[in-house]
């Protein structure tokens, strides 16, 4: 596939495209929708998420971090939430991870590990939360599915 991505997100083309997303929250057969594609003469990358009641739908922003290693991510969802999260995507591999406050409180901290599977046309993984002075505990899993 190719993209009009600058070098500084390049590493992020394995995501570029259109998916179907899987939760173990969701009842079967109900799934949701993502998008990746290139915005501002392919500096960044925007995430488009749809979802049915009640998980919101969402708006990222995928940043290259300054210092040129690893990514931010931006989110915003339809609740009116916005929050930051540190990003690495190297190896078939994609996390997210908030510990810290942004713009919002930090009443837990969260992270996304996804590995890419099947040739690149899904992405499996989970959420996990944490409360102060706890363990990470699964939070729910979320499957990407090309198409």
């Amino acid at each position: 596939m190719s993209t009009d991505l600058q070098p500084a997100v390049a590493g992020l083309e394995p995501l570029i495209g259109n998916w179907t997303l899987e939760a173990s929250i969701a009842p079967p057969g109900v799934h949701g929708t993502c998008s990746f594609e290139p915005a501002l003469s392919g500096a960044f990358v925007v995430q488009r998420m749809e979802a049915p009641d009640p998980a919101p739908n969402g708006l990222c922003v995928l940043a290259p971090n300054g210092d040129g290693d690893g990514y931010t991510q931006h989110y915003f969802d339809s609740r009116g939430v916005v929050r930051v999260y540190a990003m690495t995507f190297e190896n078939g591999v994609w996390t997210l991870e908030r510990t810290e406050a942004d713009f919002t409180p930090l009443s837990f901290a969260q992270r996304y590990r996804g590995t890419f599977a099947g040739e690149g046309k899904a992405i499996e993984g989970a959420w996990e939360s944490r409360q102060e002075g706890a363990d990470w505990e699964l939070d729910f899993e979320l499957t990407y599915r090309r198409g």
